[in-house]
């Protein structure tokens, strides 16, 4: 792991969107899926989970059974010719997703595996294999796979429920939106970096539609600068996460959108706690950080991680 590669990683994810985007407009990635899919497991370890939960959740929504397991679990859906399986490892070597898949390959369940290096163990057991186009990752943290896969996750979405989308120009608005984030940095981060300094760690918390941002954000603060982080859902805040701010010097980045924001935000007010929102403005917040697009949740799903991730780089490298 290297904290300068890292950064570099970041910078390049409007370009590697852009790749995205392109092979999205020559092909469905999910083509080769078989007619009558009921169920859809999901099955990965860290970032490919928190990518997982949100698409599960959403074709939940969309009428689909659908659900986003530990690849460690030592049991979960049984293998069917309804069920569609689809692990997740950027690598293609996470042993927990490669157990897990054992229990599924060469039966009757279709595996279609998301990975971002298609000869990797992982594609070997797949019936189709579906590559992220991430570009290889230097410094040695998942960043641009874990927003690729979202994006695959909603080609996914797209292909099972019908749904009409503009995929590649998602993708590519996406690309603009993090490719603002960087370009105008000087406006944003040193007091990004200031505010989320706390003694205590960062919290962050986001809708449940999006929570993977809240999780992948967290991630990156204890993955790079290891520092103290913690994810949780807007509106399950008010019932685990509000104890904190009574005791600790309480830090939280917020992504909006959540109909529970406002009970959290009067607890805030309330304690004097400390809150940078990412992609909107919310009353009595610290700060907000403000991007292209920002007002499309799903250009917000693929690109409000970045704030994190940047102030992850930096706190990395200054460590380093």
């Amino acid at each position: 792991m290297n904290s300068e590669l890292y950064l570099a990683d970041l910078e390049a994810k409007p370009a590697a969107l852009a790749t995205l985007a392109d092979a999205l407009a020559t092909a469905d990635p999910f083509e080769g899926l078989p007619d009558g899919v009921r169920r859809v497991l999901f099955l990965g370890m860290g970032s490919s989970r928190y990518a997982a939960g949100v698409a599960a959740l959403r074709l939940r929504a969309a009428g689909i059974d659908a659900y986003a397991d530990y690849a460690s679990t030592t049991a979960s859906y049984p293998a069917g010719p309804e069920t569609l399986v689809v692990p997740i490892s950027a690598t293609g070597t996470s042993r927990e997703t490669l157990d897990a898949v054992a229990r599924y390959a060469g039966g009757p369940s279709f595996v279609a595996a998301l990975t971002n290096h298609p000869a990797s163990a992982l594609a070997e057991a797949a019936d189709l294999v579906v590559p992220m186009h991430a570009g290889e990752e230097r410094g040695g943290v998942s960043c641009r796979t874990f927003q690729h896969t979202l994006a695959l996750l909603l080609a996914l979405e797209s292909r099972l429920t019908g749904a009409g989308r503009d995929l590649p120009d998602l993708v590519r608005r996406s690309a603009e939106a993090s490719a603002d984030l960087l370009d105008r940095r000087d406006e944003w981060l040193a007091l990004a970096l200031e505010l989320l300094d706390g003694p205590h760690g960062v919290y962050t918390v986001a809708p449940a539609e999006r929570l993977s941002s809240a999780e992948q954000s967290a991630l990156m603060f204890r993955e790079g600068p290891r520092r103290p982080a913690d994810a949780c859902e807007t509106g399950d805040w008010s019932h685990v996460d509000v104890y904190l701010t009574k005791t600790l010097d309480y830090r939280a980045l917020l992504f909006p959108g959540s109909r529970y924001e406002d009970q959290a935000m009067d607890w805030v007010r309330q304690r004097g706690s400390t809150v940078v929102t990412v992609g909107g403005d919310v009353k009595d917040a610290t700060a907000a950080i403000r991007y292209a697009h920002d007002g499309d949740a799903d250009v917000a799903l693929l690109t409000e991680t970045l704030v994190a991730e940047l102030v992850a780089a930096y706190w990395w490298s200054a460590a380093s």
